[in-house]
């Protein structure tokens, strides 16, 4: 007897969460590495490109979002999308042991209360529709509310990265996966447009020739290389315990609300679903401030000083001795 198709998702998306979950740790680790050499990521920093644990986070996030990706392709949305929550807890608990991030009780009442109400909203969540074309897609994507949808999203992105982010980045950690998240939602129209096309045209039905599919490709090559930039940044300025779960939460909110938008799917809902949907909404968003409010703050990077004792007498104690210190900052201000 052969195995169904829905095992072969479920497996699939199991696998996917214990890989993308691995690769917070591994690019965490580092990124760490990376910022002790050379300038951190947190600060604009690149140094992070040539460390060799980093890239075999990316490369484990990689095979992760495939597995995630080609689940899809056997099992039906409602079974494979919950299962990201367990990425969380392959995070959470390798964090706890190889980076020494410590989660705090509330953080884990937190950490429970998200990855059951997201499960919750994505059971909830409408089916997706069956889609045969690009065509199809563009379509549905040039609709009046998904334009407004989508210019929403880019203003504010662009008010995230130009004002938000120079003041409140290295505090808020909402600024840099508000940018992932927001970036993601539209990730998910362009990664479904693309496996569309790639499916059709190995069936024999070429969507090569088409600009929609070409356009689909360049907003998700786009818009991914912005998610991970700002991942890197979250993940370098922030524990590794609280960005998983944010991060998870925002992205999922966020991408089934371009959903219903999109696909206008809770016109053949019940009110009831709708609202233990808008209800789990805010569930969330009450576990997203329980962990960001109960998280270990990690310390500031070590700024450089030079320092002087000036002891007049050399009999003195040294709690007599009289500091002064100057940072480089100071002297660096015109």
């Amino acid at each position: 007897m052969g195995v169904s198709e829905n095992t072969i998702g479920l497996i699939l998306a199991m696998a996917s969460s214990a890989f993308i979950g691995s690769s917070f740790i591994l690019k965490k680790k580092g990124l760490k590495r990376a910022g002790a050499a050379g300038t951190r990521a947190g600060v604009g920093g690149y140094t992070y490109l040539l460390e060799p644990l980093w890239w075999a986070g990316m490369i484990t996030m990689i095979v992760g979002e495939v597995a995630n990706f080609v689940a899809y392709v056997y099992a039906p949305a409602v079974l494979v999308t919950p299962l990201g929550a367990l990425s969380i807890i392959v995070s959470a608990v390798l964090a706890h042991f190889l980076l020494k991030e410590r989660l705090q009780k509330m953080g884990v009442v937190g950490c429970v209360t998200c990855i059951v109400v997201s499960v919750v909203i994505v059971i909830h969540a409408p089916q997706e529709h069956t889609l045969s074309s690009v065509q199809e897609i563009w379509s549905l994507a040039t609709q009046p509310a998904f334009l407004i949808y989508v210019a929403a999203t880019l203003s504010l992105v662009l008010a995230l990265v130009l004002h938000f982010e120079p003041r409140y980045g290295l505090t808020n950690i909402l600024v840099y996966l508000g940018i992932c998240s927001l970036m993601g939602s539209l990730t998910v129209v362009s990664i479904k447009a693309i496996g569309i096309a790639i499916k059709l045209t190995l069936e024999g039905v070429s969507q090569i020739a088409y600009p929609q599919t070409w356009f689909f490709l360049t907003v998700s090559v786009i818009c991914i290389v912005t998610q991970l930039n700002y991942l890197n940044k979250a993940l370098d300025t922030f524990s590794a315990t609280i960005v998983a779960p944010v991060y998870y939460v925002m992205f999922t909110t966020l991408t089934i609300i371009a959903s219903v938008i999109m696909f206008k799917d809770w016109s053949g809902q019940t009110a009831s679903s709708i609202a233990s949907e808008i209800c789990g909404f805010i569930t969330v968003l009450s576990g997203t401030i329980i962990l960001h409010a109960t998280r270990d703050q990690e310390p500031p990077p070590p700024q450089e000083t030079v320092t002087w004792y000036i002891n007049g007498d050399s009999m003195k104690a040294s709690e007599d001795e009289d500091l002064i210190a100057f940072r480089n900052s100071d002297f660096l201000e015109p």
